[in-house]
């Protein structure tokens, strides 16, 4: 058995994972972060190709330590981003939170390494999120708000390589995430849309602020001089 149903305090019937789901979710975790790491491999070898000529190209040994490397930083950003996301700036009753900047650490990997890493670490944020914290009410909607959700936060990928790339892939990864939650809001939770209001407004709104207003901070962090070159720092050390 993978699930209880379970009654929470709403009068809701839940499901929440049983000692074997929550061992399944975890060994999901390890793949996706492996596969993430397949991906930084791929765009490197691929990086090579194009630059065979380079002086920094690396032997394999060398990729072989990147490559533990990398697997190292993507774990430690689901984990800081696990981390971030308990410290609620503030918490709405029926879900959803102002946390601190957790977002944007777990835009990070698709930052640095591309849209693949950055998809599948999303994707490992979303199980283990669930795994700690679940709010299962319908499967698809479980899909919705772990896996699609926070999976898009690896949207940011696309930018990886563009001037001002970190501050635009978050702009999008968070775009993601507002997308799949107001579809979540509007499928699954249209019965707590505020009295006057329709669903698809209630939605956009209610998420619209504990999503942008985090945002809102992260952007601002991210444009300090201090912050800047320190992810720089980052960056270059995990690649180098």
């Amino acid at each position: 058995m993978l699930y209880n149903v379970v009654v929470n305090d709403w009068g809701e019937t839940t499901y929440v994972p049983t000692a074997l789901g929550n061992g399944l979710l975890a060994a999901m975790i390890v793949i996706l972060l492996v596969a993430a790491v397949a991906f930084v491999r791929l765009r490197m070898q691929a990086e090579k190709a194009k630059n065979a000529d380079a002086k920094r190209e690396r032997t394999d040994d060398g990729g072989g330590r990147l490559t533990i490397r990398q697997l190292v930083f993507c774990a430690m950003a689901i984990a800081l981003g696990t981390v971030l996301s308990n410290i609620k700036l503030f918490h709405f009753p029926t879900g959803g939170s102002i946390t601190l900047l957790s977002m944007l650490v777990v835009c990070l990997p698709g930052y640095f390494f591309g849209i693949g890493a950055g998809l599948m670490t999303g994707l490992a944020y979303g199980a283990l999120q669930l795994l700690i914290d679940p709010y299962v009410l319908y499967p698809m909607q479980l899909v919705m708000d772990y896996f699609l959700a926070f999976g898009a936060l690896g949207l940011s990928g696309l930018f990886s390589n563009a001037k001002n790339g970190l501050l635009k892939g978050y702009l999008v990864g968070v775009l993601g995430r507002y997308v799949f939650t107001v579809a979540s809001g509007c499928i699954f939770f249209a019965s707590y849309a505020w009295e006057g209001w329709g669903v698809l407004p209630y939605s956009l709104v209610y998420n619209g602020i504990y999503i942008f207003a985090e945002a809102g901070v992260s952007i601002v962090v991210i444009v300090l001089a201090p912050v800047k070159s320190a992810i720089g720092r980052i960056h270059r050390l995990v690649l180098e």
